[in-house]
């Protein structure tokens, strides 16, 4: 059998890449094994924010007696009811992709995909020859393999919304980004959470004054044990799980640690390239080719930016490199953004400060628990950072611990993306009162320190000494 183009999975990179792949061709395979419903919206961040809303929800009644709200001691969490609608939310968003097998017809096959070589693979017992291939396999959750003796008291991302109750004990470890997500949702629905982790970190927080402002707001809700690897032992009925002085007793535990690309069986070593010890080989992040063959890889899989945007960028930068006229420089990449739904939301624009090594940069910051707005909320809390080059005071990066993060670190995003400077910034509106003004004030801090940030653009305003007003 051949084709002019192959792509191997059907997740969020595989789905955008198809799209660029048909407007050049309608002759190609789309391959995949497993679910078609893409981890994203099967098993990731769709169902998980789900689940965050109920917590957070639920999480309310504990303001508002600060409201003048009463009988909220009556309320409850009906933990099966909420994790039926998680999972009719969940079949909703998946039914798109699962669909796609139907439209596509025969150009659509369910099975496993192994590469023989560079233009080569083998799919269901079947020699298929390709011109190009783009893989795009996805990944899974890691569980250590000791830990599968304790059968389906181990839980992933992949099988806790499938759980039509839960246990009252939950250890989560991996206080990742997702790992911060469900443990601080579980614990908002009432179970009692422990987090583990084997390094001093939260969320993947690289800042030291953000993660500083963050762990005691994560700690008032559950209990952490960061620093050293979590131990499991059977204790009884239930699961002993140890590290960093501290231990929990859980009924079930939360395997958290991350997600490991599905290499596995792919034929990675045919392609004549070296591969690292991950077994993954090098990828130019602009037209994710490996080497010089006309071969992707893309989304999950490469271990990159295992994150839904930026497998869909990467599918649509593979689709079009794997195009028999593309002129193979690749496309720019745009600013890295990375979000965690937890309360206050986690957020970091561009690279993270470790990596703006000696750079001159200057830094602004705003403190949260005195935000006006956030305060009428009772959301007050966190902190906001922001990094600018200190010669012309142009926007490098950003990261918080903030509530509405999703929202600042946008308009962040989309302030490094086109280069604007901190008095570019300052010239914008900000309507009164709302969270912004925590963005205005961190501006208003950092403009003391970079050049080109003063004059008539109301940069250099004085605070009126007025909450109200500020």
């Amino acid at each position: 059998m051949k084709v002019d183009t192959i792509i191997v999975g059907a997740g969020s990179a595989g789905l955008s890449a198809l799209r660029e792949v048909r407007s050049y061709t309608d002759d190609f395979l789309l391959v995949n094994a497993g679910h078609w419903g893409t981890t994203c919206a099967a098993v990731g961040c769709m169902p998980s924010k789900a689940l965050i809303e109920a917590a957070n929800a639920f999480h309310r009644r504990g303001t508002f007696g600060d409201f003048g709200i009463r009988g909220a001691e009556g309320l409850r969490a009906d933990i099966p009811a909420v994790l039926e609608r998680v999972r009719e939310m969940r079949d909703g968003f998946v039914k798109g992709p699962e669909a796609v097998p139907d439209r596509l017809g025969e150009r659509a096959i369910s099975g496993r995909a192994r590469l023989l070589g560079p233009g080569r693979l083998e799919v269901n017992g079947e020699t298929v020859e390709a011109r190009a291939i783009i893989l795009a396999p996805g990944s899974s959750p890691v569980v250590p393999g000791p830990w599968r003796d304790f059968g389906d008291r181990i839980l992933t991302t992949d099988t806790l919304f499938e759980q039509h109750d839960l246990p009252r004990r939950i250890a989560v470890i991996g206080m990742g980004a997702v790992g911060v997500e469900i443990a601080q949702a579980l614990a908002r629905l009432g179970l009692e959470v422990a987090g583990f982790d084997a390094v001093e970190g939260l969320a993947g927080v690289d800042d030291p004054d953000v993660l500083a402002a963050l762990r005691p707001l994560i700690e008032a809700e559950l209990a952490l044990h960061l620093g050293a690897p979590a131990e499991l032992e059977a204790a009884g009925d239930a699961i002993r799980v140890t590290g960093a002085g501290g231990s929990f007793e859980a009924d079930a535990v939360l395997a958290a640690m991350g997600r490991r690309p599905n290499i596995d069986g792919l034929g990675l070593e045919t392609l004549g390239v070296p591969l690292d010890d991950d077994g993954l080989p090098e990828v130019d992040p602009a037209s994710l080719r490996i080497g010089d063959l006309p071969v992707f890889l893309a989304g999950d899989a490469n271990g990159d930016r295992p994150l839904l945007h930026e497998a869909a960028d990467e599918g649509h930068i593979a689709g079009r490199m794997a195009a028999p006229d593309a002129d193979g420089s690749g496309l720019c990449r745009r600013t890295p953004l990375f979000i965690t739904f937890s309360s206050p939301q986690v957020a970091r624009v561009g690279p993270p400060l470790s990596d703006l090594g000696d750079a001159e940069i200057g830094t602004g910051s705003a403190d949260f628990s005195k935000q006006a707005r956030a305060r009428m909320a009772q959301t007050a809390a966190g902190l906001l950072r922001i990094h600018a080059e200190r010669e012309t005071g142009r926007l490098l990066a950003a990261e918080m611990c903030v509530p509405a993060a999703e929202h600042l670190a946008h308009l962040l995003a989309l302030a490094v993306e086109a280069r604007m400077t901190v008095a570019d910034m300052l010239a914008m509106p900000f309507y009164h009162p709302v969270l912004e003004e925590g963005l205005r004030g961190a501006l208003r801090d950092l403009a003391k320190s970079v050049a080109g940030a003063g004059g008539s653009d109301l940069s250099d305003c004085k605070a009126l000494g007025h909450d109200a007003l500020e």
